[in-house]
């Protein structure tokens, strides 16, 4: 009888169990390529990332000998016409370069990939998309844009904004892992497959 369930297709197990569980599901329902109690997708939100990029947030960084800056203030936004999440941050600068400190703002955005070394979904290549300099301080727009993308990718690339928990990506010893990565207006879509 147990040499005879190892032979069972993964497709009749799901049905099976699909059936024992007594649910009102039907069983066309159940016969898909995922187990019923495991999701086809989970969907984080966007406070969910603001939370995690928060955490990097106060950033004081000496760049190149020539910058001192600081990065305070993250606000993340979904992007999902652009399939990017966008963070706005404050900026301060001093630099000798500079007759004397200046702030403002930019604005990084940056496409969502899936590490499965880590199990995190995490930003990647992120880019400045603008610098909004207000009064003198926008004569130094370019320099602040090019150290705001420099700080960007050392600070942002391949940062973890959601961690999957091992139970999340396996059930009846069967992995998954996540595929397509969907920003929404009101969270991240993260589609959940079979390995």
């Amino acid at each position: 009888m147990i040499h005879h369930a190892t032979r069972v297709s993964r497709r009749a197990f799901l049905l099976a169990a699909c059936a024992a569980t007594g649910t009102a599901m039907s069983l066309g329902a159940c016969a898909t390529g995922i187990f019923p109690f495991i999701p086809d997708h989970y969907t984080f939100s966007q406070q969910q990332v603001q939370d995690a990029v928060q955490r990097k947030f106060p950033y004081r960084r000496s760049m190149q000998q020539i910058f001192d800056v600081s990065l305070t203030n993250p606000v993340v936004t979904l992007q999902p016409d652009r399939n990017r999440v966008a963070v706005r941050l404050d900026a301060h600068l001093e630099s000798p370069l500079m007759q004397q400190p200046v702030s403002g703002a930019f604005t990084v955005s940056s496409e969502l990939a899936y590490d499965s070394a880590s199990r995190a979904v995490v930003l990647r290549s992120p880019s400045v998309d603008g610098v909004d300099m207000a009064g003198g301080a926008a004569a130094y727009a370019p320099q602040v844009g090019a150290v705001a993308a420099l700080a960007a990718t050392q600070l942002l690339d391949n940062y973890p904004v959601y961690t999957f928990k091992p139970d999340q990506l396996q059930f009846a010893g069967v992995n998954y892992e996540p595929g397509t990565i969907t920003i929404l207006t009101n969270g991240i879509r993260v589609q959940i497959v079979e390995k």
